[in-house]
């Protein structure tokens, strides 16, 4: 528990901890890679580089700071980070790096404002959170080890199958070298692959595209014009090559519901619901599957879809491209604006939805999906990397 003391300063000091927040993580990534650069490689330079994930930092020590009384309210968002972080394989030990290197900001940023009594202050909270981080991130090592097939940590598998989905996507089924079984998962995790790119280690979190209780685990993985993993997995990742994975993650997954489910995806969004939508499908539940897409040549799983949809009359498809070629002409154009949302949700049988892909994609659903008056504990979403706010004005 923290003290009174503590309390009262965090309290007083939060106003200008909040409005200077993304100034302190700008001077914190670069202190931390400096000082400690064995960390680097747990953490996405692309996001470093767009600042995403300074931004998500920033807001997550103002929400934790804002919220130390009651820290139910951020269950959500603590138990996204524990997957976060389970998935990447921290471990108590990172914990005093980001500790010290954040005061250490805290005072660079503020200067002499910064007094010892202040900065005792912070360190405890953070102390508070990291422990609390710590603990819950346990839960999920030993939950995982104790499954059948599960493991802690790393583990070696094999590329043992490569198949191209579309233009820009192309699918990786992995097996373990040790000849083990691999342990089930709940639909829509996901998993880290460790790779070994140019001399450096490089972890990447990529959704399981593929049905539980299977022998291999399946990612599927969208080539990005500057994607240094993406790239190398299209480009040189061969079979029979190995890499290292983490055991699956991840809080955006299928619950047990008899509502109708919704599954609304746009682009590589598609590959957490070609997960969920078996399962759901043989619980007997409606199943509505709507999917954005460019264009025929970068639309990926539609064969799988339409298959499903010939075998199972409670799976109900809908697609729309946004740039369609001269065979797509039969295709709806366009996006999952409002008014086709409010044709597909069936509204009247109070739904869960789920959805996923690009930040404006995601926006604008969010929005009109707050308009439809969905419950917001039936809307589900993910992000592709750190959270980010999706009330704001659509793109």
């Amino acid at each position: 528990m923290l003290s009174n003391q503590t309390r009262e300063i965090i309290a007083a000091t939060l106003p200008a901890v909040k409005e200077n927040s993304r100034a302190i993580t700008e001077v914190f990534y670069p202190l931390m890679f400096s000082r400690y650069p064995q960390v680097k490689a747990y953490f996405n330079q692309a996001h470093q580089a767009q600042g995403t994930q300074r931004q998500a930092l920033a807001n997550a020590v103002v929400a934790y700071a804002s919220n130390l009384d009651r820290l139910e309210l951020l269950g959500d968002t603590v138990s996204l980070i524990v997957h976060k972080h389970a998935s990447l394989n921290i471990l108590p030990e990172h914990y005093p790096i980001v500790g010290e290197c954040l005061l250490a900001a805290i005072k660079e940023v503020f200067g002499d404002i910064a007094t010892d009594e202040v900065l005792n202050a912070w360190g405890e909270a953070y102390q508070q959170l990291a422990d609390i981080l710590i603990t819950a991130e346990e839960g999920v090592y030993r939950n995982n080890e104790e499954k059948t097939g599960g493991w802690r940590g790393e583990r070696e598998f094999r590329l043992v199958r490569k198949v191209r989905e579309s233009e820009v996507i192309t699918s990786f089924y992995f097996v373990p070298t040790d000849g083990k079984p691999v342990s089930d998962f709940q639909p829509g995790q996901f998993t880290t692959l460790i790779l070994e790119i140019e001399g450096e280690t490089t972890r990447r979190n990529y959704s399981l595209s593929d049905s539980p209780l299977k022998p291999h685990y399946r990612i599927s993985v969208k080539r990005e014009p500057n994607g240094k993993v993406s790239n190398y997995l299209h480009d040189s990742l061969k079979e029979g090559d190995t890499v290292r994975l983490t055991p699956p993650c991840g809080n955006f997954v299928l619950t047990e519901s008899e509502r109708p489910l919704v599954l609304l995806t746009g682009g590589v969004g598609i590959t957490p619901t070609i997960s969920m939508l078996q399962p759901a499908l043989a619980s007997g539940r409606e199943v509505h599957f709507a999917h954005g897409a460019l264009n025929s040549s970068t639309h990926a799983f539609r064969e799988t879809v339409d298959q499903l949809a010939s075998e199972h009359e409670n799976l109900h498809v809908s697609y729309c491209y946004s740039e369609p070629l001269s065979d797509d002409k039969d295709m709806p154009r366009g996006f999952f604006d409002h008014t086709r949302l409010e044709a597909l949700i069936p509204l009247d049988k109070n739904p869960d939805v789920y959805f996923l892909g690009p930040k404006a994609f995601m926006q604008n659903c969010y929005r009109d999906l707050k308009k439809l008056n969905i419950p917001e504990e039936q809307i589900h979403y993910e992000f592709f990397g750190p959270l980010e706010a999706l009330d704001e004005a659509s793109v």
